[in-house]
């Protein structure tokens, strides 16, 4: 019972916090600053912390406190802070205390700081608060989330109470459950929707009908909680058995939510905007370098271009925000062995360090790494005796060559790009991996155009990636024109290109012959009309037959002239290489007044320009 009859209010006066009574205060607490002129009695009736801080303090009151009568007492701590305190001592006062989804873990807390068990008055705040979250907490969704978030400012204490282990713990058993047999309205997500069945509204059928029930009905409850609480109740939900797929899309919800910069590169994709307006909930405060390092341990492993495109983005933040190294080499580790799912534009990964390279090359480089590590059919034996044709994982290698090579053609025309790190690019792959080495050689094409100043040397070396048998016709017709391949390198493709060109005039010549072999059997018969037709269609296929028989022999012709001139090409080149020394000494003896410069070295110096014309005659075939 209040003294003096009921209490009607609080009155604050600066950090002083007083109630109208009649009679004066005779006990002080401080909390967080604030003064609170209270009366023992409301106080030791309901807190036994009260009780015991004033028997082990009346022996040592000091005159002063005699005199004034007032004892004075400072709770350090104290959960929820002034306002908590404030709604214990109205509570104590007997005045009527509302336990909502918002304050009861607060006032539970606050209630077990100072000890309000029934032993100090009958259906005590801790009894009542216990009674309250038993009732309406843990079988409702809403009030379990409201209480589970407002856990965040005294989880050591919510912890001991295992108030926030009950709540993960009915969370999870819901999102396991039909959600239509734990109540309605559950959410508000703009029309009236309910997960299952007609809306009913206090056990009545409002007519209402469901347009959706999504399975993803809870992501945006969750994402609410802060980064420990979400961590907590994602491997409860594993525990209990939930597929990995829901809760990797409830990470990947509760990730685009707290960092914006995953959908600002191409092919990212923004959540659903959704508003709880039953909630009526306030985000989380969330640090992305704590949420990175958390959710990469919570990922499972899933395979999948969306997936495999989230972790692409939350490498470009990772990056940023330079997390640690344990979580970095984990995100490129799942990339890496799912790297056929990538795309060409998420791979483009811009460097966030000092260096002068436009791109990170060097994570790519990794990804590779990982990629080709990943595949038994690689580590089992060694890379270079792979058989895309019969290897059982031949598409994945194919899609990762042809996406390799078109990220060295993106970013090869960097000219801060240096030689070493295009070819650590090309060759990070077995050389088995590429049945054709096109893209390998536009990369280098591009490259070298936006590198100029390199000398033949680096050049030749950076050619000796391409395995120019691999190359199609049309690829060693621009090669043999290409004015920035070194002239060894040009002699070589046209070398390879005489070779294709035969293989495929004699393969042409051995269909031509065994096509034209069993024409010559058909017999005409009258027998039916479609008999006929038959005959017609041969006599025009042997026709046409004869026509290309005519053209390729034209062609083996022509082949074999430039043949010769190949040949001749090849004397002349090794003219030049032989009267080098003498050319040599020639100039020496002019230089010493004997002699003068031989008159055919210029003549002997005409073999470039008729190489050029040569190789212009290649392509023409």
């Amino acid at each position: 019972m209040a003294p003096g009859g009921k209490i009607s209010a609080f009155y604050h006066e600066g950090n002083d916090c007083f109630c109208r009574s009649s009679l004066p205060s005779d006990i002080s607490v401080v909390v967080d600053g604030i003064n609170f002129h209270l009366h023992k009695f409301p106080l030791i009736s309901k807190c036994g912390r009260i009780v015991h801080i004033i028997e082990e303090s009346q022996s040592t009151i000091d005159s002063q406190s005699t005199i004034d009568k007032t004892f004075t007492t400072v709770l350090e701590e104290f959960p929820g802070g002034a306002d908590a305190f404030l709604m214990i001592v109205k509570f104590c006062y007997g005045i009527r205390v509302e336990l909502t989804p918002r304050n009861v873990v607060m006032l539970y807390c606050a209630a077990d700081y100072l000890d309000m068990t029934d032993n100090y008055g009958d259906e005590n705040l801790l009894s009542k608060s216990e009674t309250f979250i038993h009732k309406h907490i843990l079988r409702h969704w809403k009030n379990c989330i409201v209480a589970l978030q407002s856990c965040e400012p005294f989880i050591t204490r919510a912890d001991k109470l295992r108030i926030t282990s009950r709540c993960i713990n009915a969370l999870s058993v819901m999102v396991c459950t039909d959600p239509s047999l734990f109540g309605w309205p559950m959410m508000m997500y703009g029309s009236l929707q309910s997960p299952g069945g007609s809306i009913l509204w206090n056990g009545i059928n409002t007519g209402a009908k469901i347009h959706s029930a999504e399975s993803d009905w809870w992501f945006e409850d969750i994402s609410y909680l802060c980064v420990e609480l979400f961590e907590r109740l994602i491997r409860e939900m594993e525990v209990k058995g939930i597929q990995s797929e829901s809760l990797a899309s409830a990470i990947m919800f509760y990730c685009k939510k707290y960092i914006p910069g995953l959908g600002r590169w191409p092919g990212g994709q923004t959540g659903t905007g959704r508003t709880v307006a039953s909630f009526s909930m306030t985000p989380a405060a969330v640090d992305q370098r704590v949420l990175l390092e958390s959710v990469v341990k919570l990922l499972p492993d899933k395979k999948g271009k969306s997936f495999c495109r989230f972790l692409i983005g939350l490498l470009r933040v990772a990056l940023i925000l330079g997390v640690n190294h344990t979580c970095q080499s984990s995100l490129e580790r799942r990339i890496g062995i799912q790297l056929e799912s990538a795309t060409l534009d998420s791979l483009l990964i811009p460097s966030y360090s000092d260096s002068d390279i436009l791109y990170n090359t060097e994570c790519v480089e990794r990804l590779i790494q990982h990629f080709v590590s990943s595949d038994s059919s690689v580590t089992t034996r060694s890379p270079s005796s792979l058989d895309l044709e019969t290897s059982p994982s031949s598409g994945r290698w194919k899609r990762v060559a042809k996406l390799v090579d078109s990220y060295i053609q993106e970013v090869a025309s960097d000219v801060n790009l240096k030689p070493r790190n295009l070819r650590s690019l090309a060759e990070a792959l077995p050389e088995s991996s590429r049945s054709l080495h096109d893209g390998l050689y536009r990369a280098l094409d591009i490259f070298f155009k936006a590198h100029h100043w390199l000398s033949d040397n680096e050049r030749e070396q950076l050619c000796s990636i391409i395995d120019f048998q691999k190359l199609s016709i049309d690829a060693c017709a621009h090669a043999s024109q290409n004015e920035r391949l070194p002239l060894r390198v040009i002699l070589q493709i046209l070398f390879f290109e005489q070779m294709q060109l035969r293989t495929a005039l004699a393969g042409y010549l051995h269909v031509l012959d065994a096509e034209s072999g069993p024409a010559a059997t058909i017999t005409v018969s009258n027998e039916s009309a479609s008999q006929v037709v038959q005959r017609d269609g041969w006599v025009n296929v042997v026709r046409e037959n004869r026509v290309l028989k005519v053209d390729l022999e034209r062609m083996r012709s022509r082949v074999g002239e430039l043949e010769q001139e190949f040949g001749k090409i090849q004397e002349e080149m090794k003219k030049v290489s032989n009267s080098y020394v003498p050319l040599a000494s020639a100039h020496k003896r002019t230089e010493d007044g004997t002699a003068g410069i031989p008159q055919d070295s210029a003549e002997q110096a005409r073999p470039s320009t008729r190489l050029s014309q040569h190789r212009k005659s290649f392509s023409l075939i």
